[in-house]
This record gives C-alpha cells, sequence and structure tokens, in this order.
C-alpha cells in the first residue's frame, strides 16, 4: 500500500492467554476504546473455523472503531475476513508472493530482527516492518534473540519504512523506547492482562501520543 503510515500510540495485539477469563471481544473494544487504531489479530492455539469466525468479529469491531485490521500469519483469514493487511514472520511466505494475493491496495507488515532482515523488508516492498523483542517476554513463546535497543536505533535512523516496537514493552520502560524515536509501540500483557485493559489503553496511548506533542 502506498505511502501508508502506522498511527502514532499504542499498536494493540489479541492475546487471549493474557486476558485469562477475559472475554475475546470485550477485551478488543476496551483496546479500541482507550485509543489504539491499529489491532492485529494474532491468536495462536484456535482451529481455522474460530480463527475465521473472531477475525470477521473483530473486522467488523474495527470497522466501528475506524481503526486498522491486521490478521497474523495466516492469508486465507486475512482474505476471508477482509482484513486490511497482513503481518507475517521471516518464515512464513515471501512478502512478492503474499503480495500477488493480497494485492497493492493491502498492507503487509513483517518481524524484522536484526539490519539485515530489516533492509531486505525495504527491496522486498513491506509497508511497515516490526522491530523487536526489544526486551525479554513471555507472550511469544519463540522469540529468539532480543534484539535490543541499538537495533531500535538503527532502524529509526537507517529504515525507511513505518516501524512497530514489540516485545516485553511496559509501562516502566517505554520510555525507553520512546527515546529512540518509536513511535507505534505495541504492549500485549500490559494491556491485555491489566484489571483495567480500556483505562491502561487509555494512560498509555495517551502519554505516547504527548510525548511527540511536547
Amino acid at each position: 500500500m502506498k505511502n501508508f503510515k502506522l498511527p502514532t500510540g499504542v499498536y494493540a495485539i489479541t492475546d487471549s492467554k493474557s486476558g485469562k477469563n477475559k472475554k475475546f471481544l470485550e477485551y478488543c473494544e476496551e483496546l479500541l476504546k482507550g485509543g489504539a487504531k491499529i489491532i492485529q489479530y494474532r491468536e495462536k492455539k484456535r482451529d481455522l473455523k474460530t480463527l475465521l469466525s473472531e477475525a470477521k468479529a473483530l473486522r467488523e469491531l474495527t470497522k466501528k472503531y475506524d481503526a486498522i485490521f491486521i490478521v497474523n500469519d495466516y492469508l486465507d483469514i486475512a482474505l476471508l475476513s477482509d482484513a486490511d493487511g497482513i503481518h507475517i514472520g521471516q518464515d512464513d511466505l515471501p512478502i512478492k508472493d503474499v503480495r500477488k494475493v493480497l494485492g497493492n491496495d493491502k498492507i503487509i507488515g513483517i518481524s524484522t530482527h536484526n539490519p539485515k532482515e530489516a533492509q531486505q523488508a525495504m527491496v522486498d516492498g513491506a509497508d511497515y516492518i516490526g522491530v523487536g523483542p526489544i526486551f525479554y517476554t513471555e507472550t511469544k513463546e519463540d522469540i529468539g534473540d532480543l534484539v535490543t535497543l541499538e537495533f531500535l536505533d538503527f532502524v529509526d535512523k537507517n529504515i525507511d519504512l513505518p516501524y512497530v516496537a514489540i516485545g516485553g514493552i511496559k509501562e516502566n520502560n517505554i520510555e525507553q523506547v520512546l527515546s529512540k524515536g518509536a513511535k507505534s509501540i505495541c504492549l500485549i500483557s500490559e494491556l491485555i492482562g491489566a484489571k483495567d485493559t480500556l483505562e491502561t489503553t487509555k494512560r498509555i496511548n495517551n502519554f505516547i501520543i504527548n510525548w511527540y506533542e511536547k
């Protein structure tokens, strides 16, 4: 998608494991009410029928809040739910092949963990990249090595793509990430696992936006 820009603020990702007993659509709506203007559907422990059903429901919810809807990994689910785009990993289908299926009007994001991968994402035509994991996280099982703030600094200065910082980011370390230039920041367990997801999302989202309005 030409001229795509990630919204400044919280980049929300679903994770029902972090939500424990919270109902899926209820915590998703709290994320959106709290100010998240982009949300990625990422649920690893679901059968395909459930994935499609939840993705379609979340698609309708994001329309209500005028938010961008991204599906993680599943190209078929992204197509069938009419998502705005897809987020893939380094071991998923190549960007050029995903683009052939999705077309030029959809968003393609890809996770990157080092300068080489970030540079290749530019060459391959990604619309944005994920940069992480910045800090240790238990949300993702196969996190690999931490990329640290040094890689985040490299991306901000050298990669001409929108990027989202992700991985172990909490309210108590978010300033370290903001200080490197990140404007789109993903917090997962910090939001979904919070006692009050709505108020926590609102507080952190406003903090990110206000950081750049100083």
